[in-house]
């Protein structure tokens, strides 16, 4: 008889169909009208109804089926009592076909820690940059990002009629990641994608100094790692503190899944284990391709002023 799938393929088998469900939460709200905006220190950092419903949906629905799991959710709530009509049950039957790359087949439940980004993008969403949004959901074991699912909720928005709306992305470390076509940016361009809504002198500085020859600037960290593996940007620069554990882990994953490299600013990878402090102060510097490149250009005095 067939052995059963190792827990990793089962948890993002089951990741992947509960970002599709959080992504039905996501359009739900918008169609309805009321975002349900709350500032939480400010009005660059907003949550919504929708950042809401969705991470109780995903962790509920995780804590459900891996109970010794840890889950870490960006928006601090109470799960004790999820309606059920946010509990999604189902998993992915493709990603179960895959066999699980051998150094994860042993993992055990309470080994792997699970970052939730349950609206990457709250700005633009309130704003209708809907195609700056995604879910994400990153699965970290040993405090290194192994696997990830991100779901663009309204992938395809603009497209003609019968374009199917949202799409999921899927990887694991030594298998790869499927859902989109790997692309690499144009050879010699250096195309930078950065912040949009978290600008500051640090920032352009920095971006100044890597003699761009464009810079594109949008919302999320999971949209802005997309850019790097559709081949739209080349190199993703934030020298600032602000990115979190949950913004960074699922699109790390992806990301290494396909031969990419994700640091800070100093060029140290990132920690995710379960009492890792959350903010990424040292910023973020990834690329699909050219890594060192970029590293070494980043200028002293900005990494003088980001402290790991």
């Amino acid at each position: 008889s067939m052995a059963s799938p190792a827990l990793l393929m089962r948890v993002v088998a089951s990741a992947y169909s509960v970002a599709e469900k959080a992504a039905t939460i996501v359009r739900n709200v918008m169609a309805a009208g009321d975002l349900g905006i709350v500032e939480k220190t400010g009005a660059n950092d907003l949550q919504t109804k929708a950042d809401r419903l969705v991470q109780m949906s995903i962790c509920a629905s995780l804590a459900r089926k891996f109970p010794k799991v840890t889950i870490i959710g960006e928006e601090e709530l109470s799960t004790d009592e999820v309606n059920e009509e946010l509990i999604e049950d189902g998993h992915c039957e493709e990603i179960l076909k895959n066999t699980c790359p051998a150094q994860y087949t042993g993992i055990k439940e309470e080994e792997l820690v699970i970052w939730v980004d349950p609206l990457d993008g709250t700005k633009e969403y309130t704003e209708g940059l809907l195609d700056h949004v995604t879910v994400l959901i990153g699965i970290a074991y040993g405090g290194k990002a192994i696997a990830g699912v991100i779901n663009q909720p309204y992938y395809n928005y603009q497209a003609e009629a019968g374009a199917v709306l949202g799409r999921t992305i899927w990887g694991v470390l030594g298998l790869g990641a499927f859902g989109f076509q790997l692309t690499e940016a144009p050879a010699g361009k250096h195309i930078i994608v950065t912040t949009r809504s978290h600008s500051s002198t640090l920032v352009n500085d920095c971006i100044s100094a890597l003699n761009p020859d464009s810079v594109i600037r949008v919302g999320g960290a999971g949209n802005k790692i997309i850019q790097l593996i559709e081949g739209k940007a080349s190199a993703y620069v934030f020298a600032s503190p602000g990115c979190k554990k949950w913004d960074t882990c699922a699109p790390e994953a992806i990301l290494h899944a396909v031969g990419g490299k994700i640091t800070d600013i100093h060029g140290n990878p990132f920690q995710y284990n379960k009492e890792v402090k959350h903010m990424n102060s040292a910023g973020v510097l990834a690329t699909l391709r050219n890594y060192d490149y970029y590293a070494s250009r980043i200028p002293n005095n900005v990494k003088r002023s980001l402290v790991p």
